[in-house]
């Protein structure tokens, strides 16, 4: 039992926060950022919580795929942005969708949690016990970035992307891999609720995302081009073979050092990180949905898809369209 991708989907909210726009919140320019970053603008969501986004990107991908309702066995829904702690963003959509009691739930892997939801889905689906699944990259990042922070309050968006897969006869995707590093020096974390003292909650501000650059970006340059070379080596393919290569969107400079390292084409390292900046799980799936929209990436293309994110996690796959 083999698995294929049968259509993408994606939504971004309307609101746009251009460099400009930051300039007037903290002490930061338009060249600054994007010199360090490659991000021009970035969407910022207002009255859609996260379920609506995931929503408005599932409806695009099941159309794109010419799949029904009732032909989703299986709903995966990546996010570290959920609408509430609980229920989870699946359960409200597996509703809202008419799909039916199938298996739902979400995932926590950042900006890796769509590869793993991809990797999860795909084995699920070869074992034999599901034939569909719809997996959702959904983010509003928005919600936990410190606007007073002019270090990571440039950086991130809110997207969503989505992608149905099914049943192959041939292995058109073709390998997914995903690994985990605990990140117990703190590059990249958020703090949670505060544990109990003589049965009463200590008064904390609210929290927000809090990130070490410099550690993140050496991390990322590093794997990413790692697990490139493994999918290649485990699939007998050479890095010629690829259409494009499609990145987690970070950082232009990220992408641009794994460019580089790989000796692959800048202009077939696919970016839309200008107009979106890093929207976590969501960045991945949005730009593939871009991608096959625009005609970058059409039928018979072989690419790979590479993440990675807090945790620390990372993880690529290769796929065949």
């Amino acid at each position: 039992m083999y698995t294929k991708v049968l259509g993408t989907g994606s939504y971004v909210p309307q609101k746009v926060v251009t460099n400009a726009d930051l300039e007037k919140l903290v002490d930061t320019n338009d060249e600054w950022i994007q010199s360090r970053t490659g991000i021009k603008e970035r969407r910022m969501s207002e009255n859609e919580n996260t379920s609506e986004l995931a929503y408005q990107a599932a409806l695009k991908a099941l159309e794109a795929a010419q799949v029904k309702p009732d032909e989703i066995d299986l709903l995966i829904v990546a996010t570290v942005t959920s609408d509430k702690p609980f229920p989870g963003v699946s359960q409200i959509l597996q509703r809202r969708l008419g799909f039916d009691t199938i298996t739902a739930f979400d995932i926590n892997a950042a900006c890796s949690g769509f590869i793993y939801a991809l990797n999860i889905a795909d084995k699920m689906i070869r074992s034999g016990a599901y034939k569909k699944a719809l997996i959702i990259g959904a983010e509003i990042l928005t919600k936990i970035t410190d606007y007073t922070d002019r270090n990571t309050c440039v950086l991130f968006g809110d997207a969503a992307g989505a992608m149905v897969i099914g049943e192959s006869e041939k292995p058109m995707i073709k390998d997914v891999l995903t690994y985990a590093k605990g990140d117990v020096e703190g590059f990249l974390t958020m703090d949670g609720y505060p544990l109990k003292k003589n049965f009463k909650t200590e008064q904390q501000d609210r929290p927000f995302l809090k990130m070490q650059g410099s550690d993140v970006f050496k991390f990322a340059t590093t794997v990413l081009p790692k697990v490139v070379r493994t999918l290649l080596e485990r699939s007998n393919l050479d890095i010629k073979d690829l259409s494009y290569i499609v990145a987690h969107q970070a950082n232009k400079r990220i992408i641009d050092k794994a460019s580089r390292t790989l000796k692959f084409p800048i202009s077939k390292m696919y970016m839309n990180i200008e107009k979106y900046g890093n929207t976590s799980a969501a960045s991945v799936p949005l730009a593939i949905d871009e991608a096959i929209r625009g005609n970058i990436l059409k039928p018979g293309d072989i690419f790979i898809t590479a993440a990675f994110g807090a945790g620390l996690t990372w993880g690529g796959a290769l796929i065949e369209l």
